[in-house]
């Protein structure tokens, strides 16, 4: 089987492990009614639908193809509502995993596999996590790409592999994280119960439903 002789483990986190929508749902529609209040937004009711296609974006993406003609200062005040929204949902203990993705970590770590962490998030977003669901207990390290000023994460992919033990495999649910492993030369998994869509993942080496079958391939 292909992955048999993965010795590396890259995870995407929003849509792969973590069920984003418990905390960005209501962040986005704090920020989005802040825009109305400054005339700048239609008012307008959100479903999770139209919410959920933004996850795995950095800010910086989001805004550009969300609202781009608002002005930057604009755009990095309604990113920051986000963020302090988020944050302070998880000091709250509001974030939720998918079911059993603690138990997969666990098996996969005490397998011997280097896990990798690796998010178009910002730091103080990562920690928060880190914290709330010891996510060091699992993670040999942990990658956000506010820390490279938000470059494309197949990038960010292609500066670290170099550390790690081969043969790899990234483990995500956007395009984004495909993109990441093909152009690095690694091998793909995609999550079909994230947040892209299934023509996001269709090009991937192996297709999930459900995070724990991660511990039938591996």
């Amino acid at each position: 089987m292909k992955f048999n002789n993965v010795k590396t483990i890259f995870f995407d986190y929003d849509g792969t492990l973590h069920n984003s929508m418990e905390i960005y749902a209501p962040a986005f529609r704090k920020s989005y009614s802040n825009l109305v209040s400054m005339g700048l937004a239609k008012d307008k009711d959100w479903n999770d639908e139209e919410i959920l296609k933004w996850i795995g974006y950095s800010p910086d993406e989001m805004w550009e193809k969300f609202m781009p003609d608002l002005d930057e200062e604009i755009k990095v005040l309604s990113s920051n509502i986000i963020s302090e929204e988020m944050n302070r949902l998880i000091k709250t203990g509001a974030p939720k995993l998918y079911d059993r993705s603690i138990e997969t970590l666990d098996y996969l770590k005490n397998k011997g596999y280097n896990l990798i962490f690796i998010s178009n998030c910002k730091r103080e977003y990562m920690e928060n996590h880190r914290d709330l669901f010891n996510l060091d207990l699992y993670f040999n390290d942990m990658i956000c790409s506010e820390d490279y000023n938000y470059l494309a994460k197949k990038d960010i992919l292609r500066k670290h592999i170099h550390k790690y033990p081969k043969e790899m495999v990234i483990v995500g649910d956007r395009d984004k994280d495909i993109e990441a492993g093909k152009f690095n030369s690694i091998m793909t998994i995609g999550c079909a119960y994230g947040y892209g869509k299934r023509e996001e993942i269709d090009k991937s080496d192996k297709v999930i439903e459900d995070i724990s079958e991660l511990m039938n391939i591996f």
